[in-house]
């Protein structure tokens, strides 16, 4: 197990200012890694920082061990998926339509989520939302991306399709995928994840194993408060 995507030491924010301050993420082959914190935290500019849409201040991004400067687009042609909590669907399209745009076919998608089967015909404007993140998820994992960033996956949606969305990051993960998870429901997370990191304030508080951050209540509940 090798380290896929880094952050070493990154500053990173908008208009030369920065949001997130000596940023230090690993993300190895096979593992999933949580990334959490309060609202304003940086994590949504860290995971665009690691993806590439933003641009390092201060710092290096590292891909498979070298640094890095390609654009998003560029390191998504060469095996990076993106989820963001915006379903990125064609409402107009149906579901199977929708799976044929990305890089799958229909079948590997029904392997993450197989109740979409009776929903290929159905245009992705009258599935539910959980359905349509599904579909957004699936989509991703099909094209069988050596790294996923899922920024806020689950926000919005029901207990029990967060477990199903996070249950298929975690087979993506066991097949060898790099998966970097930002979620809102660290519990639920820290029921799938192999560790974890705690940003606050634009700076990592706090970072461990799964069994390590189960024990550390007291340190995360300050981390919010």
């Amino acid at each position: 197990m090798g380290v896929v995507l880094a952050a070493r030491s990154v500053s990173a924010g908008y208009s030369g200012v920065p949001a997130i301050h000596d940023v230090d993420i690993e993300i190895n082959t096979g593992e999933m890694v949580l990334l959490a914190g309060p609202n304003g935290a940086g994590k949504s500019t860290t995971v665009m920082t690691l993806a590439g849409a933003i641009a390092p201040l201060v710092g290096d991004v590292e891909v498979d061990g070298e640094k890095c400067r390609l654009p998003l687009y560029r390191r998504t042609r060469g095996g990076l998926g993106v989820i963001t909590e915006q379903r990125t669907v064609f409402m107009n399209l149906t579901v199977s339509d929708n799976i044929r745009l990305g890089r799958g076919k229909p079948e590997d998608v029904l392997k993450y989520f197989p109740e979409l089967e009776k929903r290929l015909k159905v245009k992705a404007g009258l599935i539910s939302g959980g359905e349509q993140q599904m579909l957004s998820v699936g989509r991703v994992l099909a094209a069988n991306p050596q790294v996923v960033l899922a920024d806020e996956l689950s926000l919005g949606l029901a207990p029990i399709v967060v477990k199903r969305l996070l249950s298929a990051l975690r087979l993506a993960a066991d097949g060898g995928a790099a998966v970097l998870l930002v979620e809102q429901h660290v519990r639920v997370a820290l029921d799938v994840v192999n560790r974890g990191y705690f940003l606050r304030r634009g700076r990592i508080e706090l970072h461990g194993t799964r069994e390590e951050l189960r024990h550390s209540d007291e340190a995360i509940q300050a981390i919010y408060l």
